[in-house]
């Protein structure tokens, strides 16, 4: 087919699609690179310069794009002022008020009841019947412990709490003082019985110290390092415990007695421990430390309290009668050595305990009502526990021939 531009025939290839019809492209037409020559420049028509239009000719756009933009950052500032206001309101709804105190509007928080059988319980029910003993002496004042055992104002401590004091008086637990007159005491087991001129019907519970196991939860309740109404816990730790003291060329005390590790220390001797149902079962009166010093001793977690039964028995016969009867065995002791084991019967007291058992002179006491006696303490100390009138079963050593045998204590008439 004929084409209609000069040069391009229909039957000549193309590399491009529409080459045929292209009506500017005549591909029989030579190339030319024209490349312009350095210094010359292309001419252009001259610029001409445009008047600055009226004012009053600007579109109203351009007129109005001040107040607009002045009335848009005004409305910004205004919307985050009134944002930041709501969101500081809201938000501090949400969070806890940091106002101390109730409401002075607001009902009363209830106070937390706790059982009568949680150590919170047993201390309200006892700390009123815990006092702190001060006795004033020439030498100066001590700070002790008791507590109360009649609604007549009579009040068990310890006998070296009272010492030699001219005045005793008492504290009670919310802070109320009266003086207090000696009834009696016993040196030897470490007791005196007070009677507050002003007495309260807040008489403490006794329990049973015959009953005590070892691992019984206990409570000390006093004033250690006269810091009153003082409450620590712990166990029993052991039973039994016969301790031996004294102060120098003084009454030399023995006891039969409860160990414990709850916290005790200087201040709680005369104080009561007590079990988990409240009920007094010893009365604390000795700690055992690694200090030199009797003044600078502190709880390391040994001290030991009366047996109530034994505390028990001899305030009622300080009270009924002005003083406390001992309870003995009826003969003179000697050591043998802990080698061996058991205590010597060096002298047995005719027509007394002993003697009326069968035993003689020169046997061995090796056991006292189930507990072992290595020295004369021992006996001494699970002797004076006991009531007059108990009778025990004791083992003892005759020659090569071990035998046993029961002995009926008596009070001492001298």
């Amino acid at each position: 087919m004929p084409s209609d531009r000069p040069g391009l025939r229909s039957d000549e290839p193309v590399w491009w699609s529409d080459g045929h019809s292209d009506p500017w492209r005549d591909p029989s037409s030579p190339t030319q690179i024209v490349v312009p020559a350095p210094g010359a420049s292309q001419a252009y028509p001259p610029l001409e310069p445009v008047a600055d239009p009226d004012p009053a000719d600007r579109p109203a756009l351009v007129r109005v794009l001040p107040a607009v933009v002045i009335t848009a950052v005004l409305v910004g500032v205004l919307a985050g002022v009134v944002g930041g206001a709501l969101g500081y309101t809201y938000g501090a709804r949400d969070r806890p008020s940091t106002v101390l105190g109730a409401d002075p509007g607001s009902a009363p928080a209830a106070v937390a009841e706790r059982p009568p059988d949680s150590l919170a319980g047993v201390v309200e029910r006892v700390l009123p019947s815990v006092v702190t003993v001060r006795s004033d002496a020439s030498r100066g004042s001590s700070l002790g412990s008791g507590f109360v055992v009649s609604s007549s104002g009579y009040l068990i401590t310890n006998d070296h709490v009272v010492g030699d004091a001219q005045t005793t008086s008492i504290t009670y637990h919310d802070g109320v003082t009266t003086s207090a007159t000696l009834v009696g005491r016993d040196r030897e087991s470490d007791l005196a019985v007070l009677r507050a001129d002003l007495a309260r019907d807040v008489p403490i519970q006794f329990g049973d110290s015959d009953t005590v196991a070892v691992g019984d939860p206990v409570l000390a309740i006093g004033s250690p390092l006269a810091l009153a109404n003082t409450v620590t816990s712990g166990i029993v730790s052991a039973l039994d415990r016969t301790i031996q003291s004294g102060d120098p060329n003084g009454t030399t005390r023995y006891y039969a007695a409860i160990q414990t590790d709850a916290a005790v220390n200087q201040g709680n001797s005369g104080g009561p421990l007590v079990d988990a149902a409240g009920r007094v079962i010893g009365v604390n009166s000795v700690i055992r430390s690694v200090a030199p010093v009797e003044d600078e001793a502190a709880n390391i977690g040994l001290a030991f309290a009366i047996p109530i039964n034994q505390a028990k028995r001899v305030a009622q016969e300080i009270i009924d009668t002005g003083q406390a009867r001992r309870t003995v065995f009826g003969a003179e002791l000697a050591p043998i050595g802990p080698a061996t084991g058991g205590v010597r019967l060096a002298t047995v007291a005719a027509d007394g305990p002993a003697e009326r058992a069968g035993l003689r002179d020169g046997d061995v006491l090796v056991r006292f009502d189930g507990q072992p006696v290595n020295e004369p303490a021992d006996l001494i100390a699970l002797v004076r526990k006991h009531d007059p009138g108990t009778v025990v079963t004791v083992e003892y050593q005759r020659g090569s021939t071990r035998a046993s045998t029961t002995v009926t204590l008596v009070a001492d008439t001298g």
